[in-house]
């Protein structure tokens, strides 16, 4: 991993990133479990459910898309400095079907600056079978006016 600043502080003090993550309502909404929350890496599992499934009855890309713009956000955010996305590209590789159990692995490839990138692999929890690659590029907005430095 690239790290433009070596004494970025990389504690193992991860309450903001679970305060982020338990006042996520969208995630929790689609039924979203944090299963691995460290600093540069989290892995987010979620069910396909009927809601998820678009007209050729196989998981909606957006969805997929979702989960692991979630582990993105987990992993992105937890050096402690709040971090949205700049952009994103998301490769997918084979259909999930509904009640299918997805697992996004996502980590921290390069942090520099105020920017980032962040891989996730999105795969079929009961085979491992590959669902979809996404890379997520970041930003840490500064402090706003008040707020205590991260």
């Amino acid at each position: 991993m690239t790290h433009d600043d070596p004494s970025d502080d990389l504690s193992d003090d991860l309450s903001h990133v679970r305060t982020m993550w338990d006042d996520d309502r969208a995630s929790r909404g689609l039924g979203m479990e944090a299963l691995v929350v460290e600093v540069d890496h989290a892995v987010v599992r979620m069910t396909v459910t009927d809601a998820m499934v678009n007209g050729h009855d196989i998981a909606h890309g957006g969805f997929i898309f979702a989960l692991a713009d979630s582990a993105f956000a987990l992993a992105c955010n937890s050096r402690g400095r709040l971090t949205v996305a700049a952009g994103a590209d998301i490769s997918f590789v084979t259909v999930a079907h509904r009640g299918d159990v997805l697992v996004a692995d996502g980590r921290v490839r390069a942090a520099y600056g105020r920017s980032g990138i962040t891989d996730v692999t999105v795969t079929r929890e009961s085979d491992g079978a590959l669902i979809a690659e996404f890379r997520g590029r970041s930003r840490s907005l500064p402090p706003r006016a008040g707020d205590a430095p991260t």
